[in-house]
C-alpha cells in the first residue's frame, strides 16, 4: 500500500451523501496528482471496493448507514494492515479523532474545514505522514493535557460503537447481525454501557450520548 513517486494518489471516498461524494471528487481531483478511483455509500461497499481497488488513501466518513467509519476502518486494517484512512467528519468533539487515531487511522479532518485542508491531509496521509485538521487540533491537545474526562471515555472501543448505533435507535438483534456478534453477547454489552454511563433507559441513553457528542440531528 505505498504510493509511487510518478503516480497518481489513488482515493476511496466513504460517505452515505452521494451530493457530498460528487463535492469532494471535484475538489480531489483539482489537483492532478490525485484521482478518485471509487465510492462507498456504506460500510460493506467500502469493503468490497477496497478490496478490489487497493487505494492509497481511504476518505472516510464516521456516520455511515450500517457501523460507523471507525468500525469500516478496522475490518480494513484487518485486511490490509498498512491500509492508509483518512477520516472525515462532522464531528469536532475531541474524543472521535481520539477514537479514530487509536482505531489506527492516519488523518482526521472536519467537514467544516477549508477545502485545500482536505487535499492537503490525502498528500500527507499518502506520503505516510499523520495529519489533524487545525480547527480541532488545539481541541484535542487541551484535552490531552488536562486529562479531560468524558462520560464516554469510559467506554471500550466496542461498547463505543455498541452505544453508538443503540444511541441511534438499533436493536439489540440488529446490532449482533451488523457486528457479527451473539445476540446475547450484545445483550452483556448494551447493560455494561448502561451501566458506565448511568442510563436507566433507552431514552437516557440517547440523551447522554447527545450531550457526549456521540450523535447530533444529522447522525
Amino acid at each position: 500500500m505505498t504510493t509511487r513517486d510518478n503516480a497518481r494518489v489513488s482515493v476511496l471516498l466513504v460517505d452515505d451523501h452521494a451530493v457530498v461524494r460528487e463535492g469532494y471528487r471535484r475538489l480531489l481531483e483539482r489537483a492532478l496528482e490525485i484521482a478518485v478511483v471509487g465510492e462507498a455509500a456504506s460500510a460493506a461497499e467500502a469493503y468490497r471496493l477496497f478490496t478490489q481497488l487497493v487505494p492509497d488513501v481511504v476518505v472516510m466518513d464516521i456516520s455511515l448507514p450500517d457501523v460507523s467509519g471507525i468500525e469500516a476502518m478496522r475490518h480494513l486494517l484487518l485486511r490490509e494492515r498498512l491500509a492508509k484512512v483518512l477520516v472525515f467528519s462532522i464531528h469536532e468533539e475531541a474524543i472521535f479523532p481520539d477514537r479514530a487515531f487509536r482505531a489506527g487511522a492516519r488523518g482526521y479532518i472536519t467537514k467544516a474545514s477549508a477545502p485545500e485542508v482536505l487535499v492537503e491531509a490525502v498528500r500527507a496521509v499518502a506520503r505516510g505522514d499523520r495529519f489533524l485538521s487545525p480547527d480541532i487540533a488545539q481541541r484535542v491537545a487541551v484535552r490531552a493535557l488536562a486529562g479531560a474526562s468524558s462520560t464516554l471515555k469510559s467506554l471500550s472501543d466496542r461498547e463505543f460503537e455498541i452505544a453508538r448505533l443503540l444511541a441511534r435507535g438499533r436493536s439489540v438483534r440488529e446490532i449482533a447481525k451488523l457486528l457479527c456478534l451473539n445476540h446475547k453477547t450484545v445483550a452483556n454489552y448494551q447493560w455494561a454501557i448502561r451501566n458506565k454511563l448511568g442510563a436507566a433507559t433507552p431514552i437516557q441513553l440517547i440523551q447522554i450520548a447527545r450531550q457526549s457528542g456521540l450523535i447530533g440531528d444529522s447522525t
